[in-house]
């Protein structure tokens, strides 16, 4: 569903961000993206969202592909129409509109497809239907996340972008989250790229893994196998892991 092929990302024309980055998530796919701070999972999602531009980052080498078809010089507006859809780190909610103006406003669909998948993102998140005419900013950190949540999948994602679930959030809010991204990809076949700090956490519910180092690919592969080694993790955050 979605590719990206040898990846480079240049941040102010000389900072060389992602160094040949290739990643590939089939259609029911999670991917979690791993990494310390810096490491370029942030940009990665960027670059595939059509945002670099916004932060003064560029494409210099490579091609993204969604479906097939190259995207990589595409304007980010195009990007979401083709149906990659991002939730931005820190939630980016609009928080003087209330939660169903919030859910609303992120639809994309004709009046019968809004309405099915309203009832979709309040079935998922049964708070958000109690709070629906709630003035979002006065939403809890976790509420304001299923919110942005469920922005996203109010416009039928092919591709699902999500950056640091997990920020500002208590580890149990967390937990509670995470398995809606698997019931989500599961249940509409989309695919899934998720940067996520709660590593143990996000293996639990992702396909494959990808630890990223200084730009590049450390270690990737099974979740479940690298859940079992977290020591080869541990190295990996480092960059003294080879892929494998």
């Amino acid at each position: 569903m979605l590719a990206a092929t040898n990846l480079e990302v240049v941040y102010d024309d000389v900072m060389l961000v992602l160094r040949g980055v290739s990643l590939e998530v089939p259609q029911g796919r999670i991917v979690a993206l791993l990494g310390a701070n810096g490491a370029g999972k942030s940009t990665l999602l960027r670059a595939v969202s059509g945002l670099l531009g916004v932060h003064d980052g560029v494409v210099s080498r490579g091609s993204i592909t969604l479906d097939g078809e190259p995207i990589h010089n595409l304007g980010a507006s195009r990007i979401a129409a083709l149906g990659i859809k991002q939730v931005m780190e820190g939630r980016r909610i609009f928080v003087e509109l209330t939660v169903e103006e919030n859910l609303r406003i992120g639809a994309h669909v004709k009046p019968r497809s809004l309405k099915a998948n309203l009832d979709r993102t309040y079935a998922l998140f049964p708070v958000l239907a109690d709070r629906r005419r709630k003035i979002a900013g006065y939403l809890s950190g976790g509420e304001q996340q299923m919110l942005a949540i469920g922005r996203a999948l109010m416009q039928d994602p092919k591709v699902l972008l999500v950056d640091e679930l997990s920020m500002g959030l208590a580890p149990v809010i967390v937990e509670s989250l995470l398995p809606v991204i698997r019931r989500v990809v599961d249940e509409t076949g989309a695919a899934c790229v998720m940067v996520e700090q709660h590593v143990m956490l996000a293996l639990e519910i992702a396909d494959t893994a990808m630890v990223l180092a200084h730009g590049d690919i450390a270690l990737r592969g099974d979740a479940k196998e690298l859940a079992a080694d977290e020591a080869r993790i541990e190295r990996a955050y480092l960059g003294r892991s080879s892929e494998a």
